[in-house]
């Protein structure tokens, strides 16, 4: 009965809650009072100073008119964008306007309506491909300044980037200008244009285009289906990975045709901020004459894999560098003879045996058959190959090798996956090129925010230390570098 009575009174005292809410007019309303000091956006715009973008730009304008969206407030939606992996200017807009701390970082207050999203994607086109790369070179300056970046050891990687435009909607290049009559004949037999779209898949780019993006190359990885792409090319720093270099270029190429283009930015990126690049890590596709001289001739170490159909031996054969022929296991001379043009794969030299020496051979059934000869044919950058296979098989060329992958490999899926480079939605290699440039700016900003130096000074003291690198650890000690003296003697106490 008393708990009853307990609980009767309970419930009278305890009514339900209802919010009322009315909408109030702020009289007294600071922005910056309602975001966090560690906020994300707050600390990014007390570093991130991009007022350099305006003077760039105003060649751009003309001195009446309507006034367009500030470039600076740009950037920074366009910085948003890819943060936040939004994959459309509307979306931008929608969620910058949503956000109190997006309209802190971009200059707006909460009662000022953002530009209509089209806007972005006419700024986009309006500036030049420079100006994207200055906005990345100022974001890895930051970086290098932060002691984030090393510089000597680059991996470099590609991965595809799905254009915007449709391998459905493809036509002969012959027939180009008579397009949508080429598709009106396709749909009126169903079969006739199934029939066509197999044949497509097998079609080569020097035949078929894309009418609304010419810039679009048929490829694939793997077994995964056939596309319209573009590659995205990056260099990242092994020390800290930093992006170093960003590029897009067309899919039908090579990735050793893009090595020369995407070193050569990161060489010069580097420079500014009086770093060098000593040695380039990056996988067979990557290998080349073309690309080993390259290297050589920049006077850079590179560790690239050799691709397929280069042979660094040859069994029962023995190469003569100093006199350019062949010894067999007879003994017998392959000397040089000719250089063959083999268009994709490149110039060759041959060498061939005498008739004389392999008709009387007693090896001759099994190394020639029923040939006349014994025919050897080379790359004609074979001493580039050799070099390089040599440096791979070592040690250091196995370690340079896991580097790599554990390096470049990560930083491509966080590109794809979380900060929006999947996918281009503009059309040209322009504009491709600006997406992964934005995309590298992103992620190096969120490498830069997360940073801590004394966590790197750690790490590079270990290194030091693993390396016996005696000079340097006693830099450490009696570095007037509080950060690198702290970072020693945290270790100190440790291993004591």
């Amino acid at each position: 009965m008393y708990r009853l009575v307990c609980l009767l009174f309970f419930v009278i005292l305890i009514m339900q809650g209802e919010k009322q809410y009315q909408e109030k007019l702020f009289l007294n309303f600071q922005l910056s009072e309602r975001i966090p000091i560690d906020n994300f956006y707050r600390r990014l715009k007390g570093i991130l100073d991009l007022s350099f973008i305006s003077k760039k730009t105003s060649s751009y304008y003309g001195e009446e008119g309507q006034k367009s969206i500030d470039p600076v407030v740009f950037f920074k939606l366009m910085l948003i964008g890819y943060i936040e992996n939004l994959n459309s200017d509307r979306k931008i807009i929608e969620h910058a306007s949503m956000r109190m701390d997006m309209l802190y970082f971009i200059g707006y207050d909460i009662d000022e309506s953002l530009p209509w999203h089209s806007t972005l994607s006419r700024t986009r086109k309006l500036y030049g491909e420079e100006l994207f790369l200055e906005v990345f070179r100022k974001v890895l300056s930051l970086s290098a300044n932060q002691g984030m970046i090393d510089g000597r050891h680059q991996a470099v990687d590609s991965a595809y980037i799905k254009a915007n435009a449709s391998l459905e909607k493809i036509v002969p290049k012959k027939n180009i200008d008579d397009a949508a009559n080429f598709f009106k004949e396709l749909s009126d037999n169903e079969e006739e244009a199934k029939q066509e779209k197999k044949q497509k898949t097998s079609k080569k780019n020097s035949d078929w285009t894309s009418p609304s993006d010419p810039d679009a190359r048929m490829s694939k990885k793997g077994n995964k289906p056939c596309q319209l792409n573009y590659t995205g090319q990056i260099s990242v720093d092994t020390s800290s990975h930093i992006i170093c270099g960003a590029m897009a270029d067309f899919a039908d190429k090579r990735d050793a045709q893009s090595l020369s283009k995407i070193t050569d930015q990161t060489i010069e990126n580097l420079e500014r901020e009086g770093l060098n690049v000593e040695e380039v890590l990056a996988d067979t596709n990557y290998s080349s004459g073309e690309a080993l001289r390259y290297l050589e001739s920049k006077n850079i170490g590179g560790y690239i894999p050799s691709y397929g159909p280069y042979k660094p031996q040859r069994d029962g054969f023995e190469y003569n560098i100093e006199g350019d022929y062949y010894i067999c296991s007879n003994g017998k001379k392959l000397p040089f003879k000719k250089i063959l043009d083999r268009k994709a794969k490149g110039m060759g030299k041959e060498y061939w045996s005498s008739r004389k020496d392999c008709k009387n051979c007693p090896l001759n059934e099994k190394c020639i058959g029923k040939g006349k000869f014994k025919s050897l044919l080379d790359t004609i950058d074979k001493p580039y190959y050799d070099r390089m296979h040599k440096r791979v098989k070592t040690k250091k060329g196995k370690q340079m090798r896991i580097l790599r992958s554990s390096t470049v490999e990560p930083v491509l899926g966080t590109l794809l996956n979380f900060l929006g480079m999947r996918k281009v939605n503009t059309k040209g290699i322009e504009l491709a090129n600006k997406h992964v440039l934005l995309a590298s700016t992103a992620y190096n900003i969120k490498k830069l925010l997360k940073f801590k130096p004394i966590n790197n000074a750690i790490s590079k003291v270990k290194t030091a230390i693993k390396e016996q690198k005696h000079q340097i650890i006693q830099s450490f000690y009696d570095s007037s570098n509080k950060i690198y003296s702290t970072a020693f003697q945290k270790l100190r106490v440790v291993q004591l």
